[in-house]
């Protein structure tokens, strides 16, 4: 079994979504012996946004055509790509920033979005072509949406992930949720204990399969 761990919050030590997705993935190598785990720092390792350089295999450009900057473009979104599409298990750190997901993951959605690799569109539409994984999302907030529909709206970070990983084909999506993280002390803690009950109830294998990941 092989788990892509993702990360793309800048903060470093101080990240609340870098503390719970490592919680996540030495859990999950417990519970999992055996497991290969490949880290993807996307503040380290950081695609460029997309341009007419990276955007060299959505154009159908032929091979013999590229610059050198477009070859180099394709070798990253393809590396990026494998990757993905080699893992049975991807757990991402998303924290929220401005409502959405950081600058550097949309920059990975874009690469590994590629038509005939994680999807294809067909007659009947869209089909995804990356299903059979398990997706855990580790979503940290400074303020409280989930339970307040006067900004549930705002919330383009949790929504906007499930709907690029089903449009990829994956309906197995976890949401392991860290809210009010700057709402105070008391909020914070509140926060972190409900997100790390959340990761032990996920991964808790049911009582008749020992060993196996809670549905």
């Amino acid at each position: 079994m092989k788990l892509l761990h993702i990360d793309s919050s800048p903060l470093g030590q101080q990240s609340v979504s870098r503390q719970l997705t490592a919680r996540v993935v030495r859990d999950w190598v417990a519970a999992h012996p055996g497991t290969q785990v490949e880290h993807l720092d996307l503040v380290v390792q950081a695609p460029r946004h997309l341009d007419m350089d990276s955007l060299g295999f959505r154009l159908g450009i032929d091979a013999a055509g590229l610059t050198d900057a477009q070859r180099r473009e394709n070798e990253i979104s393809e590396r990026l790509v494998s990757q993905f599409l080699a893992a049975d298990v991807v757990v991402v750190g998303a924290p929220m920033y401005n409502f959405s997901v950081p600058s550097q993951l949309k920059a990975w959605i874009d690469r590994v979005a590629q038509a005939g690799r994680t999807f294809r569109y067909t007659e009947a539409g869209p089909r995804g072509l990356a299903g059979g994984k398990k997706v855990i999302v580790v979503s940290t907030r400074g303020g409280a949406y989930a339970a307040n529909p006067g900004l549930a709206a705002l919330d383009h970070q949790e929504s906007y992930l499930r709907a690029v990983f089903g449009f990829f084909g994956i309906d197995d999506v976890s949401i392991v949720r860290a809210e009010g993280l700057a709402m105070g002390d008391a909020a914070k803690a509140k926060a972190l204990a409900g997100a790390e009950a959340g990761i032990g109830s996920l991964l808790a294998p049911p009582a008749n399969e020992p060993g196996r990941l809670a549905a």
